[in-house]
């Protein structure tokens, strides 16, 4: 997969969807198989970032990422809202065509690249494959996994074993309260914009009502019991159905489609809030378990999502480390000046001392 960067003004931005294809340098292990070029602005610990990067990766594509942080809001800046506007990852760009729906995202690169050397991850359409793929992708995209997120951040009492530090609960409501904030200024600096930000700002609000509030939480968790109930059927239908020996069976057949993007992300999201406990595992949802335990395996899961259950290294870091650089006149100049206060500290011990050694 491509490294990933932060872009740093609306002119970048600019340059990198009008730059050819042929004059932009390659950063990916990848073979460029075809010349295309693929440009996803996204955030590692973002759910909906997850599964299409999960999708390039499983299809093989060569695609240049740019990390856009949400916790320094940089998914609010007029230069990403001017992307989408509702100021939201995933986004990719490619060839000029700007796509934000993750679903979309996914249903492009599908149609856009099927050439031969490329994986399907959609069968043919009419198939009876094709509609068991649609049916579970609908019924797993349907789940409310922002409202999963924040409220196993905000409640972590209904939580075990979770990835989440402590301090992330009341993080994330002094966050929710300066965004409020902020994005009220932003629409104030920026009125071809207003509209999107005051819409955001309402979203918000809505979210945060709707995530702190236990009873809607339980109902959507007793609604998830369901569909894995009939992903734990589904994936016993594949069991019965006995494949050649050596062959690996997933949700809906000997391949691994988009459906199984959906599910490999769901159920990582579900381990990393530290729901998984309630959904799998002691005998409960056998099938479920085992298909965990393979689906990690996979590279492409692996290139993707294998360190994102470490909070520092996927979150914490690349964030200290952006401040720091977009801080770095500031943070140099205050090393500089401790710098001078301590060595003129220093000498004024030195002489002192050497004062003090000849008086006695």
């Amino acid at each position: 997969m491509a490294s990933e960067n932060s872009p740093q003004s609306m002119h970048d931005q600019t340059a990198l969807i009008e730059t050819d294809p042929e004059e932009e340098q390659e950063c990916s292990s990848i073979p460029h198989r075809s010349g295309y070029k693929l440009t996803l602005y996204h955030w590692t610990q973002s759910f909906n970032s997850q599964k299409v990067r999960l999708a390039i990766a499983e299809k093989g594509l060569l695609c240049e990422e740019y990390d856009v942080s949400l916790p320094l809001s940089e998914h609010n800046e007029p230069w990403f809202m001017h992307l989408n506007p509702t100021g939201e990852v995933p986004v990719l760009v490619h060839h000029g065509d700007i796509i934000c729906d993750p679903t979309q995202i996914m249903d492009y690169l599908e149609q856009s690249f099927n050439d031969e050397g490329t994986p399907k991850l959609i069968p043919e359409e009419g198939s009876t494959y094709y509609h068991r793929v649609q049916h579970y992708r609908e019924l797993l995209d349907s789940l409310q996994m922002d409202a999963y997120t924040h409220g196993c951040i905000l409640h972590p009492e209904i939580t075990v074993d979770s990835h989440i530090p402590a301090y992330a609960a009341t993080c994330i409501r002094t966050q929710i309260g300066n965004t409020q904030s902020e994005l009220k200024k932003l629409a104030e600096q920026n009125p071809e914009l207003k509209d999107a930000y005051v819409a955001k700002q309402r979203r918000l609000k809505s979210k945060l009502f709707d995530h702190d509030n236990m009873k809607y939480l339980k109902k959507l968790l007793d609604e998830l019991e369901s569909v894995m109930d009939q992903v734990e059927t589904e994936l016993q239908r594949r069991v019965e159905e006995t494949p050649e020996e050596g062959g690996e069976s997933w949700l809906c057949g000997d391949f691994f489609s988009m459906a199984d993007v959906s599910l490999a992300v769901t159920l990582h999201r579900l381990k990393f809030l530290g729901l998984s406990r309630r959904f799998w595992g002691d005998g409960n949802r056998a099938n479920l378990e085992t298909y965990y335990e393979r689906v990690v395996e996979r590279p492409a899961f692996r290139r993707v999502l294998g360190h994102v259950n470490n909070i520092l290294i996927s979150a914490v870091l690349p964030v200290a480390f952006r401040v720091a650089r977009k801080n770095a006149p500031v943070i140099l100049g205050t090393t500089l000046l401790i710098g001078v206060l301590g060595g003129a500290t220093y000498l004024a011990f030195l002489y002192m001392k050497k004062r003090l050694t000849f008086s006695i």
